[in-house]
């Protein structure tokens, strides 16, 4: 029998599809169009962890649960930390902090991926109300600021084919060889770059006045503060020229345009300034609240949704979690020794720790020095159901195949209510909870309920229904060190699947292909075989997210808004 579900992984598109006869396949209604990225197409191809371990022995499942409940009922519940991943979208992954909320347990927040942009999202329109792919299809010309849609949102290229495309990134990626456009800007630069958009947005008399008047009316005082930009000196330092700022406003004069943004642009201490700074040029030229046109970065995935599930407890920040603190760490879905900044700092934080339990699919650094291991279930079999940040569906997951090996975060957190008396509804129960907060629409698909197609139409969301503009903002700095970028990979998902294991540098910079190289910064250092590669701007280094050991590199600093991981904060050196 033909049966469909909806990937679960954390990227944009939330592709939905058909399971037959042990296959995966796309579904081709809707977004999903009948293909796959590539971490789906060969998700069946890595091999999961089949039988839990204790203290480097294979244990049954059963005595796995048991061990697990006398771990934490020997330790004080102010001492047991549940570290939670957020790589995997079902609703039903919060039923395990139900459990630890309830009895007293320490849990996390903050973001290693895209806190200070929605920061910067909701401090200027009150509220983070993302442009669905529905929306971004009906556009004419596209701006893709910092998004590689190859590797991270396929399913994003059908739907801008034959549109103008505008690439703004540091990267010669293969939209960016594609584009009417291609701006290679100095990493960090964007802030400014979209300071002067909008500044030349102004002096153009391209500013769409009755829009800003009623919705914007300090739109004056924020282009004073464009002025305080040296226009000759901010554009050599960016690597930006005044004829490609021209061509941008002129390729997108009267157009319906739609700016999506990728993360790489907000892993800054400042990183919520970057995109208040986008927000303000999308505000000024009146994109918002119409159709075909506004800015794309990361919705809330949860919006109009309510959790049945108690999640109201004491938390530390999941990007420089102190685990010494803490005598048992439970880690969910997550490989905090690979994905968290400054990994000798998390190591070290992690040794002291009585009690490290992994509960997740896959093999890695954190599951390698872990006391207790029990392996999950994957999407394909258990239930679960799923909403996501590019656009308004609500997806149905339910069980399609059997497996021998593992449990799923529902049964385990079952078990563990039953040994610690903590009420828990049937599964079902909260399948249907989340099912409500659903509408079919007449093509058949499911939709969140009071979710909108057009963000903003009635204005924005802060107390005023006004757009907040910056009204400061660092002066760009100057260093003779590299910028370290860190994409995401075409061929692994954080730390999941084919991670890679190379340094990406321009030839400029005299290496050789193959040779090994140490990259260093104020907080450490690794050592890579180089690929040379001149799409990368000759004073970056390129090392994909995911790639063992580039988190040495990274400092465990927040960013100055949103509690996020500032990744690409660090400058860094090569040498041999």
């Amino acid at each position: 029998m033909n049966k469909t579900t909806a990937c679960p992984l954390d990227c944009y598109d939330a592709c939905e599809i058909s399971y037959e006869n042990a296959k995966i396949k796309g579904l081709k209604k809707g977004h999903t169009q009948g293909f796959l990225c590539p971490h789906l197409n060969h998700y069946t191809q890595y091999e999961t962890i089949q039988k839990p371990r204790y203290k480097g022995k294979e244990i049954s499942l059963q005595d796995a649960l048991i061990k697990l409940s006398a771990i934490i009922k020997s330790t004080p519940n102010t001492e047991v930390l549940h570290y939670r991943g957020s790589g995997n979208f079902g609703l039903m992954q919060e039923v395990s902090d139900h459990f630890f909320t309830s009895i007293g347990a320490t849990l996390t927040d903050g973001s290693l991926c895209d806190g200070a942009g929605e920061a910067g999202i909701i401090d200027g329109r009150g509220s983070n109300i993302n442009m669905p792919l529905s929306e971004i299809e009906k556009s004419e010309v596209v701006i893709i600021w910092g998004r590689n849609p190859h590797t991270t949102s396929s399913h994003l290229l059908p739907i801008i084919k034959n549109k103008t495309i505008i690439v703004i990134d540091p990267l010669k990626t293969k939209i960016a060889k594609m584009a009417d456009l291609h701006i290679q800007i100095q990493p960090h630069g964007d802030l400014y770059l979209a300071m002067l958009m909008s500044r030349f947005v102004h002096i153009d008399n391209a500013c769409d006045i009755e829009f800003l008047e009623e919705h914007a009316p300090e739109y004056e005082e924020f282009y004073e503060l464009t002025q305080s930009i040296r226009i000759k000196a901010t554009l050599d330092e960016i690597g930006v020229t005044l004829g490609q700022i021209g061509q941008l406003l002129e390729l997108t004069k009267d157009k319906k345009v739609a700016i999506v943004c990728g993360v790489g642009i907000q892993k800054y201490s400042d990183g919520a300034d970057v995109i208040r700074a986008i927000d303000a040029f999308a505000t000024m030229k009146g994109l918002f609240g119409k159709e075909g046109c506004g800015v794309a970065y990361l919705g809330n995935s949860k919006d109009k949704i309510s959790s049945p599930f108690k999640t109201k407890a004491k938390r530390v920040s999941k990007v420089n979690t102190e685990f010494s603190k803490f005598r048992t760490v439970f880690i969910q879905g997550a490989n905090p020794l690979s994905q968290m900044p400054d990994t000798s700092r998390v190591e070290k934080s992690l040794q002291s720790v009585e009690n490290v339990i992994y509960f997740g699919l896959y093999e890695n650094e954190t599951s390698a020095i872990a006391d207790l291991i029990i392996p999950a279930k994957s999407f394909l079999h258990k239930n679960d159901i799923r909403t996501s940040y590019s656009h308004n569906a609500i997806i149905n997951m339910p069980y399609m195949d059997v497996s021998l090996y593992g449990i799923s975060e529902y049964d385990l957190s079952a078990y563990l209510c039953k040994e610690f008396v903590v009420d828990l509804e049937s599964e079902e129960f909260y399948i249907n909870h989340f099912k409500s907060f659903g509408t079919q629409k007449e093509d058949g698909s499911f939709v969140v309920t009071d979710r909108v197609e057009i963000p903003y139409k009635n204005g924005f969301d802060t107390d005023d229904s006004e757009f907040c503009f910056l009204e400061e903002f660092e002066p760009l700095g100057n260093s003779e060190k590299l910028f370290l970028i860190t994409p995401k990979s075409i061929t692994s998902l954080n730390s999941q699947f084919a991670r890679e294991e190379n340094v990406y540098l321009h030839s400029k910079l005299g290496f050789q292909e193959d040779e090994k190289v140490v990259i260093s910064s104020d907080n450490g250092s690794i050592c890579l075989k180089v690929k040379i590669n001149d799409d990368v701007r000759s004073d970056c280094v390129l090392i994909y997210s995911g790639t063992k050991g580039v988190n040495n590199l990274t400092s465990s600093k927040h960013s100055l808004d949103g509690k996020n991981a500032i990744y690409q904060e660090n400058k860094v050196e090569v040498s041999r």
